[in-house]
């Protein structure tokens, strides 16, 4: 164990102190805008201080130097914590992007079901099975019927063009 324990008046208190810790926050465990948050309550009072030495005492200049110290942890803070702001979320997929992958794993397989276009791109079942039908009602894609399942198919041109060899 990396701490101590004091007990007092039959009660122990037990203080856990070890890495990652930051004026006794646990830095590992906190989300990005946490981390954020408690750099800037660091930063945004030691910026205003060391502005207002300056602009108040002037020959005083040198002592902001030292706020660096005091600062140092909580930039590194603050860079952590804006880094992983955007880390945690999907990225966003635009609908013309989708139907492009949709109809790409399409035209490598010749037909797909709807959980086969799920494993194939980045859609969840029911976004793709929503997409094929919206293609296929539009007339795009041909709907074929095998063992009680629906599978999507670009047309033949040759059946469209009625059967013409």
């Amino acid at each position: 164990m990396c701490g101590r324990s004091v007990t007092k008046g039959g009660v122990r208190i037990r203080s856990e102190r070890g890495g990652g810790e930051f004026f006794g926050l646990d830095t590992e465990r906190m989300g990005p805008g946490a981390r954020v948050a408690v750099a800037l309550s660091v930063l945004v009072p030691v910026v205003l201080s060391g502005v207002m030495l300056v602009a108040f005492v002037p020959d005083l200049w040198w002592i902001f130097t030292t706020y660096f110290w005091v600062a140092f942890p909580a930039v590194g803070m603050l860079g952590s914590g804006v880094a992983g702001l955007g880390a945690g979320r999907p990225a966003r997929v635009s609908a013309e992007a989708r139907e492009r992958e949709l109809l790409v794993a399409l035209g490598g397989r010749g037909e797909i079901s709807a959980a086969g276009a799920a494993t194939e791109t980045s859609m969840t079942v029911a976004e793709a099975d929503g997409m094929l039908r919206e293609l296929a009602e539009a007339g795009h894609l041909e709907v074929r019927v095998r063992d009680g399942g629906l599978f999507y198919a670009l047309w033949n041109e040759r059946a469209r063009i009625g059967g013409a060899a």
